[in-house]
């Protein structure tokens, strides 16, 4: 927002009674902590939440501004408790947007109680979840990279090639090209944080490591999670290392890239595993993780370790089960501790905090690329190459400012939907020991041509998972909460058929639109719930809770037919259940079409020569699993090319 919207008194009036409405007292006799009689103000929610709106775009700020001025006309802030929920609930069905702005204060409001923490490194919240926090500070270890100082003033850099980003792609494109000899420049627009700064807290890990601050979504609602930060998704990722299968590998090579399906690209592929330290040594199965192993070994299912890009000198299963916040260890091998490094120590240069603007091309052909930084600093980066990989929610807004690419840009967006549902079981369940996925279930990963979904656990994050949650009442909420210790949480992942958008603002800005509304995909979706469901009754759970409006949930020694019924009857949009997404590919796509593909079969755009993508936004389709490594051999196989085109 160019003018951040401010509060006056009646508004934070009403902004306070919001957030005590969602996390409300609750007076109960037993109460040693003050959980239940903790409200979200009582903690500050309401001044974070307040800035943390007047941070949003412009036109999500004054929508949610403008839900409080109904709020506060209709005199919440002095109704009861019992009043106030049933005002926020008639607000929501005004309509759809009403109802993403209710939800988006509850989420929000439940994110910031659960997962704020003070000076000290605690919530008060935390003792009744069981949850021990951040473990001892990490080494301060000295930065292996050095940016390029910015000023404010003007920058002008000369390179051979230009790569926007640093994540799966860009890292690997980066290196390669730097270790053929070319003088190469990389632009971030995140920050460059590593080990000393991973404080093990999730509000930092969003705020400085992820896409918008960890909030962004599509028009339509869907949870969109991507790394913004030097290294990209591959610092903020869960290191799940999967091959990608034959069956994808035809499709493309069918839509003319060349070699994909033979020895060439394997060569790629292990080329980029050694790199990276992929192993399964170090996959020790936490609750979780055992829990998904013991339900597939009851129902027959396939399970498998994961290979994870680990280095074993340094690996701490303890600190593992924080590696979605950064890796305070260093043993988490991504592009950050391998690639850029590589293309460091061989003579790259790195601007971060610099968002590029533009492509700069003449006569057809790239000229290099103009960015801004966050103190202002204008770049100029003059090459002959520049290769996109600033991720699939990005690259094709790049191009589309830039005014290349052709009229497949934008289209084709995947994004493997998501959705969760945790399991109560007896014991108690350490979902933040040990790394989040460790083992995978791929028996119904080829259910329906070609199209399936993986199951795969989560890493713990009270806060996210306090804003996922159903909320149906505040007491409701809280006593759900007070279950998370002795709780499970299963995902699955599609592979979707039906694709998304991404287009650009009046500003500039990327939007993106995706709906789960392919009638294979929605078969994928509703196979996965129920899958779901039987794997957390088969491994024990005594409860099983659907996160969705509606109360679904199922208790032992009922009717689970019916439960998976009623789960299938959802609806497959974001306001029946929250839907995720952690890869995003395909916006910017290979092949051979100028009208369906962005880039030729080896990654150059088709409308202007010596631009290149370079990163997810380049698979012609889905792959249905953690993207990545196929994004690393795909980009180092655009990187040989690159070199071998002069």
């Amino acid at each position: 927002m160019s003018e951040p919207i401010e509060l006056n008194e009646t508004q934070r009036e009403t902004l306070r009674a919001v957030c005590d409405t969602v996390v409300p007292r609750i007076e109960r006799g037993d109460d040693p902590q003050g959980f239940w009689a903790r409200t979200a103000s009582d903690v500050g929610v309401d001044r974070a939440l307040e800035l943390l709106i007047g941070g949003l775009p412009e036109d999500l700020a004054v929508g949610l501004f403008f839900l409080l001025e109904v709020l506060a006309a209709q005199g919440f802030a002095a109704a009861s408790l019992e009043e106030r929920e049933r005002q926020l609930e008639g607000l929501a069905e005004l309509s759809p947007d009403a109802g993403l702005g209710v939800d988006a204060y509850r989420q929000l409001t439940l994110l910031l109680h659960y997962g704020l923490a003070d000076a000290a490194g605690s919530n008060p919240s935390w003792t009744v979840l069981g949850y021990p926090g951040p473990l001892a500070p990490a080494p301060d270890e000295p930065k292996v990279i050095r940016p390029v100082p910015t000023t404010g003033a003007a920058l002008e850099l000369e390179a051979d090639a230009c790569v926007v980003g640093s994540g799966a792609g860009g890292g690997v494109v980066a290196a390669t090209l730097a270790g053929a000899g070319m003088r190469v420049v990389v632009l971030e627009a995140g920050g460059y944080f590593d080990q000393a700064d991973f404080d093990q807290l999730e509000l930092t890990a969003m705020r400085n490591l992820f896409y918008r601050g960890g909030l962004a979504t599509s028009v339509e609602g869907v949870a969109l999670l991507a790394g913004s930060c030097l290294g990209g998704g591959t610092t903020v990722n869960w290191t799940n290392c999967v091959r990608p299968n034959a069956r994808v590998r035809a499709e493309w090579a069918a839509a003319g890239l060349d070699g994909v399906d033979g020895p060439d690209f394997d060569e790629h592929l292990e080329a980029v595993l050694a790199r990276i330290s992929a192993t399964d040594s170090c996959s020790d199965l936490n609750d979780p993780n055992s829990r998904l192993a013991e339900g597939c070994e009851a129902l027959g299912w396939s399970f498998k370790r994961a290979v994870r890009n680990t280095d074993p000198a340094t690996y701490d299963p303890t600190s593992a089960g924080y590696l979605g916040f950064g890796d305070a260890t260093g043993s988490k091998q991504g592009t950050l501790k391998t690639y850029l490094a590589d293309a460091f120590e061989h003579g790259s240069q790195f601007v971060v905090r610099c968002r590029a603007d533009r492509v700069v091309s003449r006569d057809g052909r790239a000229a290099g690329v103009e960015a801004t930084c966050a103190d202002g600093t204008r770049v100029t980066v003059r090459c002959p190459r520049v290769v996109v990989a600033a991720g699939a929610l990005e690259s094709p807004a790049l191009l589309l400012r830039s005014g290349i690419g052709g009229p497949a840009v934008g289209r084709g967006l995947r994004v493997h939907p998501v959705a969760a549902m945790y399991g109560v079981y007896e014991a108690g369940q350490r979902g933040w020991w040990g790394a989040p996925q460790t083992g995978i279930c791929d028996e119904f990963a080829n259910a329906e041509d070609g199209h399936g979904f993986l199951v795969e656990c989560v890493q713990y994050a009270p806060g996210l998972i306090a804003s996922s949650l159903p909320w149906r009442s505040g007491a409701q909420h809280k006593e759900a909460m007070t279950q998370l210790r002795h709780a499970s949480t299963f995902i699955f992942l599609i592979r979707d058929r039906g694709d998304g958008r991404v287009t650009v603002d009046a500003s500039g800005e990327a939007v993106h639109s995706y709906r789960v509304e392919d009638e294979l995909d929605q078969r994928s979706f509703r196979g996965g719930l129920a899958a779901l469901a039987r794997l957390h009754e088969a491994a024990g759970a005594r409860e099983i809770h659907a996160l969705s409006r509606a109360p679904l949930a199922w208790r032992r020694g009922g009717d689970l037919d019916g439960f998976v019924r009623d789960l299938q009857a959802l609806p497959t949009r974001p306001d029946a259940m929250p839907i995720f997404s952690a890869h995003q590919t395909g916006s910017c796509r290979m092949g051979e079409d100028p009208a369906s593909s962005v880039a030729g079969p080896w990654g150059e755009l088709h409308d202007c020569r010596g631009v290149w993508i370079g990163d997810g936004s380049a698979f012609p389709n889905a792959t249905g699993i953690n993207p990545m490594v196929t994004i690393m051999a795909l980009a180092r196989r655009t990187a040989f090319a690159i070199r071998a085109a002069g």
